[in-house]
């Protein structure tokens, strides 16, 4: 039921060439720490790429990298084609820490990025009140964070990501607060969403039926300095009922791959 395919491959060009993200031979440093080494994978245009790996790995390393707010030390980072040199505008970036505006309501949250960026009111009104639709918010507009649900914060968040329509999005452990039921309705939301809009994402997480749920590919890397142990094709047919996928075989054989990958990584 499973393909995978080593780092070389995907990087020489082989079935897994992708078109809009390159990681180059990439090693990142802080002072004495080596968090990621020689790293190299690509990203197709469309693809939703899971990373996985133990705590502090380098993960979210790569993901800052990507998005232009660290250099590797070595290696380079290609976005369609350009060396990543600077804050990258077309990506949007969701992290796991809330970062909601608590004096200001669900429409004023959302709109954050598009004052930032000078989008005159009428366009703005029109964007905030097309993606409260899409993100199911619609009749929220007016609640503050602490009105709201975790899930619905969650929610939030994503829709001030997806406002100014970002052509890739970088997600670091976006609902890992989350309760297990609230993740996954959440995740069940940010499907329906990506079915639609098929954006490029890079999705960090350490659990491994979400990564199986959510990826068409999954970059397993090992403990720091991060290097790609193993990348597996998931295979399942989309669209994906997450809900029942766990109860399925090939989501207990891909199960068992993943976490065989990880066991001697992993330490307590």
């Amino acid at each position: 039921m499973t393909g995978s395919q080593g780092p070389a491959q995907a990087a020489d060009g082989g079935p897994g060439r992708a078109d809009l993200i390159e990681i180059a031979d990439v090693h990142k440093s802080f002072g004495e720490v080596e968090a990621v080494q020689g790293a190299s994978f690509e990203v197709r245009s469309g693809e939703f790429v899971v990373l996985i790996g133990p705590s502090g790995c380098g993960k979210s390393t790569l993901l800052n990298m990507v998005s232009g707010l660290m250099e590797p030390t070595s290696g380079l980072i290609r976005y369609d084609g350009s060396p990543v040199d600077r804050v990258n505008t077309r990506v949007g970036y969701m992290t796991q820490t809330e970062s909601l505006l608590p004096w200001r309501s669900v429409h004023d949250n959302i709109a954050v990025p598009l004052q930032i960026r000078g989008t005159p009111r009428g366009t703005r009104r029109e964007a905030i009140e097309r993606i409260i639709d899409v993100v199911g918010l619609t009749g929220f507009e007016s609640h503050y964070p602490n009105q709201l649900s975790g899930g619905m914060r969650k929610r939030v968040q994503l829709a001030r990501t997806l406002v100014y329509e970002p052509e890739t999005l970088l997600m670091d452990e976006p609902f890992g607060s989350l309760d297990p039921l609230l993740k996954l309705l959440v995740q069940e939301e940010l499907m329906r969403i990506w079915e639609t809009s098929r954006k490029t994402v890079m999705y960090v997480t350490h659990d491994l039926g979400e990564a199986i749920s959510l990826a068409d590919r999954v970059v397993v890397f090992t403990r720091r300095p991060a290097r790609i142990a193993k990348i597996f094709t998931i295979d399942i047919p989309r669209p994906r009922d997450i809900a029942t996928l766990r109860s399925t075989p090939a989501f207990a054989a891909l199960y068992e791959q993943l976490w065989d990958s990880l066991r001697g990584e992993v330490t307590i």
